[in-house]
């Protein structure tokens, strides 16, 4: 059994760590909370600029814009919308693994990276895919103008013919307690005919000058989308993940001190044998 002097400096190492996770839970609750507020006012501006472009694209000529092109899919690139710091559950491996999934089961040589998120990068770089750029410690600031940075590089990766198809995986807030981590295609835009029904209106200007001025603002919205979706989603699984490291921290000291109160006890009753001893001895 463990001395007291150990048991004693264990209880006060896990008291300190305690605290620490506490007022990480704290904070994380706090920017979630923002998170989710800005999270939620994109989402129908978001939900209804694509079924606006739903119901354009289909007597939209694709062959006279490049963001609409569709071709035999030869290469890839994949966006991972990672954090920048770990503490948060299983938020970036279960990401990490749906990425890397896909992206094998393609041929990792014929796929090209944009990491967003140290995790991203270090965990692709580290087994040699083809990272080709990374944005990182951005999360504090993040403003609009981050998404258009970010999307610009991704978008003429496809224009320039380098790729054919643009895949971004992501996790999607679900709830404080559950993010889903998604993969959805970025470029080429394609939506399913059935879903959409054909209309006489007449617009002004026409359907494809409207298009190629909403598809450009479109896609700045979904990167938007998709940085907002993941800093909610690692602020509610790091609260969580927080939160339980406390309980769990309170656990423990219970078991610590009833392991304390038990040594003690032992040697408060090694020490009344030994007075007693002695005292029969002198006897």
């Amino acid at each position: 059994m463990a001395n007291l002097k150990d048991i004693r400096d264990r209880i006060k190492s896990v008291k300190s760590i305690q605290k620490v996770t506490k007022a990480m839970k704290m904070v994380a609750a706090a920017k979630m909370r923002k998170a989710q507020e800005r999270m939620e006012q994109a989402r129908p501006y978001t939900n209804s600029l694509s079924e606006i472009i739903e119901h354009l694209l289909p007597d939209t000529d694709r062959e006279k814009m490049p963001l609409l092109d569709i071709r035999d899919i030869k290469r890839k690139a994949y966006v991972v919308v990672c954090a920048d710091r770990g503490l948060a559950g299983a938020f970036n491996s279960n990401l990490l693994k749906v990425a890397q999934k896909e992206i094998d089961d393609f041929g990792k040589d014929r796929v090209d990276i944009f990491c967003i998120g140290k995790k991203a990068r270090d965990h692709f770089t580290y087994r040699n895919y083809n990272v080709i750029n990374s944005h990182i410690d951005f999360w504090a600031d993040m403003e609009f103008e981050s998404a258009i940075t970010i999307g610009r590089s991704i978008i003429d990766h496809f224009t320039s013919g380098a790729v054919d198809e643009i895949h971004v995986v992501y996790n999607f807030f679900v709830n404080i307690a559950q993010q889903e981590a998604k993969s959805e295609t970025l470029l080429p835009l394609a939506y399913e005919a059935d879903g959409v029904t054909k209309s006489d209106r007449l617009y002004e200007p026409s359907k494809d000058e409207l298009v190629a001025t909403l598809i450009p603002r479109h896609l700045n919205v979904q990167m938007w989308k998709y940085l907002l979706e993941s800093y909610a989603s690692e602020q509610a699984a790091r609260m969580l993940s927080m939160e339980n490291a406390t309980s769990n921290a309170q656990d423990m000291i219970k078991d610590l001190t009833l392991q304390f109160n038990k040594a003690r006890q032992a040697a408060i009753t090694t020490e009344m044998l030994e007075i007693v001893g002695g005292a029969e001895a002198l006897g």
